[in-house]
């Protein structure tokens, strides 16, 4: 068992000291961590620009309109005695035609008279018509603190996020010297 224990020391010395030959062991660095005494702590304050929305409503009056009842009875009167003006013209096939013309030209003109004379209706209501606006103001907001604490007789400062207490976590780095 000794002789075991023997062979593994003396296997494992050169590769424990090749970092100190090679003069690696500067780099090494041993930490821990501990804690520091706040001493100040100071809001750092921002001004910020908010936004907050609001719907405005307001009461509008509105004028409707509707279309009259439309009737039929001008088309057809047209188309009747475009028929018969156009049937009075030419005769044969020109006959033919000419009624045919007369009936589409009666109907439009039916048409058209129809609808100049349809009646509309009107009526005004209240509608009630919104809109969302935005109200801008501006506020004073901590987006930090400026921190003053003490570790083992020195003054240090840092900047946190946060409100740090009376005491802060301080990560220790120890390295040897030569």
């Amino acid at each position: 068992m000794k002789t075991q224990t023997l062979i593994a020391t003396t296997l494992a010395a050169p590769l424990m000291s090749a970092p100190l030959l090679a003069g690696g062991y500067n780099d090494v660095k041993h930490r821990y961590r501990d804690y520091a005494k706040v001493l100040d702590v100071t809001p750092i304050y921002q001004t910020v620009e908010v936004s907050t929305p609001r719907q405005e409503c307001w009461d509008e009056e509105v004028t409707h309109t509707t279309p009259g009842r439309r009737s039929a009875t001008p088309v057809i009167f047209g188309t009747i005695i475009g028929g018969v003006i156009g049937n009075q013209i030419g005769d044969g096939r020109g006959k033919k035609l000419a009624t045919v013309a007369g009936s589409i030209l009666g109907a439009s003109i039916g048409s058209d008279n129809a609808h100049a004379n349809a009646q509309q209706h009107s009526y005004t209501a209240t509608a009630q018509r919104c809109r969302v606006t935005n109200d801008y103001y501006t506020e004073e907001r901590v987006s930090g603190y400026n921190v003053k604490y003490r570790y083992h007789g020195r003054v240090y400062e840092t900047r946190m996020d946060r409100q740090p207490g009376k005491r802060i976590p301080v990560a220790v780095a120890v390295t040897p010297i030569y």
